[in-house]
């Protein structure tokens, strides 16, 4: 698993390669629970929609995550319904929202956000920030709880790594 920097309402690791970065968000996708708000921001190449199929995996998403750039939001089922976004076009992402998607969002499911900071009007309060940095096969991702119930998540989320730490 990717090594862990520290710990509080922050958890950082350094992930050494798309299988550490996938392996973190199964981890992550395996806590989940309805209601869970995941926002990742980074830089083109950073490693975000890798982190997403991951996520799924953990969800048990039968099949392999997309970007969904160009669509916008993509709908997955698994253990929970999960809505992949992807704000990287603001205007239409603004236009989409405003139509009713933010309704459909509020409901029953898992929400997963790339470019949180294009529609940042709609994010909840409550929420995983996880920020990736760095390109290539090294990047260092930070989750942080930004509120009680994501603060939950990511004490299940440490639980969690801690554990498969220990089996590998």
């Amino acid at each position: 698993m990717a090594k862990r920097l520290g710990v509080s309402r922050t958890l950082n690791f350094v992930s050494k390669s798309v299988e550490e970065t996938l392996r973190l968000g199964t981890a992550l996708g395996v806590e989940l629970e309805e209601g869970d708000f995941i926002a990742l921001q980074g830089e083109l190449g950073s490693g975000k929609t890798t982190l997403a199929g991951g996520i799924g995996i953990g969800l048990g998403v039968k099949m392999k995550l997309a970007s969904p750039t160009y669509l916008l939001c993509r709908e997955y089922v698994g253990r929970h319904l999960l809505f992949h976004l992807d704000a990287y076009f603001e205007g239409r992402m603004e236009a989409v929202l405003a139509e009713g998607l933010a309704e459909r969002l509020a409901g029953p499911g898992v929400v997963i956000v790339e470019w949180p900071e294009k529609m940042e009007a709609w994010l909840p309060s409550d929420r995983l920030a996880v920020e990736l940095d760095g390109v290539g096969m090294e990047r260092q991702i930070s989750f942080k709880a930004l509120g009680p119930h994501s603060e939950n998540l990511l004490a299940r989320f440490r639980v969690a790594v801690e554990k498969f730490d220990k089996n590998t």
